[in-house]
């Protein structure tokens, strides 16, 4: 595959539209299986408030792999990432009932030679800032 976005339509500064992930409960013990992270705090709520935390927490590495999700959509292509960072910054707490929300946006940071962009991300849940210094390598058409 080769990414669908095409390195000359793209300029620094230019902003990728937010994309809302939503995350229930059931999305992490999913991702627990996957990952073979089973900490009760990602899926049992008694446990989580008897270790301080407000409610069941989300994965960090799931809200990463969000933000990864929404660089892979919007380039078209998985393969086209050549580096992702990111660092938490606050946590994804997912209430049984409503779920919560992972609210991603993108900003095109750097445009280099070798048709490359770097991608700076925006991730917030509940109105915080949960991912910082999250940013992209990804290689266009």
């Amino acid at each position: 595959m080769t990414a669908t976005v095409k390195y000359d339509e793209v300029e620094v500064g230019q902003e990728i539209p937010e994309r809302t992930y939503p995350v229930k409960r059931l999305d992490l013990v999913r991702y627990a299986g996957a990952s073979g992270d089973f900490n009760p705090i990602h899926w049992n709520e008694k446990f989580a408030r008897s270790v301080g935390l407000p409610d069941v927490i989300a994965h960090g590495m799931y809200t990463m792999a969000e933000g990864g999700r929404f660089v892979t959509d919007w380039a078209g292509d998985p393969g086209a990432v050549i580096d992702y960072g990111v660092r938490f910054s606050s946590m994804v707490v997912v209430p049984d009932d409503e779920g919560a929300e992972i609210v991603i946006s993108g900003k095109i940071e750097e445009k280099r030679d070798d048709n490359t962009v770097v991608v700076a991300l925006t991730a917030r849940s509940a109105g915080e800032k949960v991912l910082t210094r999250a940013k992209a390598t990804v290689r266009l058409a």
